[in-house]
């Protein structure tokens, strides 16, 4: 199907969607519900999702407000895999608070606020990169492209409104691919375009986080286009409906709380909570906390400035897929109730205005004898049964460390290391490496390698299973 038919398409499934559990029903007579609609496997939502209720943050909260002489709360959580179906739930006045992706998150406020009832505000952010790195494009393994252009006039998988498919407009029309003309788009489900690309069906698949780095992990798929290429702020947040919040403003401040412990649980302790949000999303912790893990995703619930303006820049993406109302992002973002739920989390001025990742690798790296200082090169190495995974410093010596642990005979579960050019978290053992002196450099695609030896010929390719044999201290 081609791209002219999507927003039809979006229109059915949003309409389907909201055929589902009515948020009113089964209820006791004076108890307050609140549904939460959130997406398991979309792991940059799980401090409103999958680790908000692992760790029961919510209900603790609603608990303390009944204990103290308030109503009875209950809490339902409802799992999909995308954000649109969420939408659809919120317009039918089914779901009070959802989390999703940026570009879901503009279709959410335009569909919603038709009526008053349904009409939705953006209330905080659970994750983002600066540079876009959360949405991918990943072919077969045996896939001959090297870049976009090589896709031209090829089948691409992706699903329609999703950030996935944002970035892939995007992205294709840098590259001088006409993004309808020039691709055919199948409006899949992540799950369906996975099977899709691993039949041959298509030969590309756009989707967001964790289905890249899951292909990726599997051995699937391999990345051919890192997001963070379009130097554009990505993220996913939470939205809430403002009927239900005016008639409950103490829900909402109770979630927007739970969310805040949820962000310091996942920021002060990165391993145990990816290891919770394996067993709730059902997906490897390795791939987990390759997004979750310090130096990923940006955990961070403000609303930056930075996001809002890129929010604003994505609403021309939002018009090229169908008829949607025009949408007041300065209304739709309110930062009113994170600034109150933040008392007692700190300064919210003083986080709004922080620009690092809070999460960063830390620590002892114990193969070169240094201390981890530099964000931008560190990496880790996670050895089957080891209590937590080992910092590295950088590249070259997490190398060595890797060489040193398969040396004494011990099993490497998996190795994180950032891209040399556009400072993604990557499986080291999936990346591009290219050897310049002394020093190794990984990079998250062959494109990316390719630009660098461009500008730096002494460069030269090598395999990870190379550089692991052959580095040196």
């Amino acid at each position: 199907m081609k791209l002219s038919l999507f927003p039809a398409l979006l229109a059915v499934a949003l309409t389907a969607s909201a055929c589902s559990l009515d948020s009113s029903s089964s209820t006791e007579a004076g108890t307050v519900k609140v549904v939460i609609g959130y997406q398991s496997k979309t792991i940059n939502t799980v401090t409103a999702g999958t680790l908000l209720k692992a760790k029961g943050y919510l209900e603790s909260r609603l608990n303390d407000l009944t204990k103290g002489g308030g109503a009875k709360y209950q809490v339902e959580w409802q799992d999909y895999d995308t954000g649109a179906p969420i939408t659809a739930q919120m317009v039918a006045e089914k779901i009070d608070i959802g989390s999703m992706g940026d570009y879901p998150l503009l279709i959410n406020g335009s569909r919603t606020q038709a009526n008053e009832r349904s009409r939705t505000e953006l209330v905080s952010i659970t994750g983002y990169n600066p540079k876009g790195a959360l949405n991918m494009v990943v072919v077969p393994t045996d896939s001959p492209a090297r870049s976009l252009t090589d896709l031209a006039g090829q089948k691409i998988s992706a699903s329609v409104g999703s950030a996935g498919h944002g970035t892939l407009v995007q992205a294709l029309t840098r590259a001088g691919v006409d993004p309808v003309k020039g691709v055919e788009v199948l409006n899949q489900q992540p799950q369906v375009g996975a099977t899709a690309l691993e039949s041959h069906q298509v030969s590309a698949l756009s989707q967001f986080v964790a289905w890249p780095g899951l292909l990726v992990q599997q051995g699937k798929a391999k990345l051919l286009y890192d997001g963070a290429e379009l130097n554009v702020p990505t993220f996913h947040g939470v939205v809430a409906r403002r009927a239900y919040a005016a008639e409950h403003p103490e829900v909402l401040q109770a979630f927007l709380a739970a969310q805040l412990d949820a962000t310091r649980f996942l920021n002060e302790k990165p391993f145990e909570a990816a290891d919770l949000v394996a067993k709730g999303s059902g997906l490897p912790q390795e791939v987990v906390y390759l997004y979750n893990g310090p130096g990923g995703t940006s955990f961070d619930t403000t609303l930056k400035p930075s996001l809002i303006a890129a929010l604003k820049d994505d609403v021309n993406y939002l018009k090229s897929i169908g008829d949607f109302a025009e949408l007041d992002i300065d209304k739709f973002v309110q930062d009113g109730p994170l600034r109150q739920a933040f008392a007692g989390h700190g300064n919210y001025d003083t986080a709004l205005a922080e620009r690092t990742n809070p999460s960063k690798v830390t620590g002892q790296d114990t193969t070169c004898g240094v201390a981890v200082t530099d964000s931008a090169l560190a990496g880790e190495i996670w050895l089957d049964g080891a209590a937590a995974p080992t910092p590295s410093a950088d590249p070259t010596c997490l190398l060595r460390g890797v060489q040193a642990a398969k040396a004494a005979g011990k099993t490497v579960r998996a190795v994180y290391v950032p891209d040399a050019e556009l400072g993604t978290r990557w499986f080291a053992d999936k990346a591009s490496w290219l050897r310049e002196g002394a020093r190794y450099l990984p990079f998250t695609t062959p494109a990316a390698a390719d630009r660098y030896r461009a500008a730096h010929p002494s460069a030269v390719a090598v395999s990870y299973e190379q550089a692991v044999t052959e580095v040196r201290g």
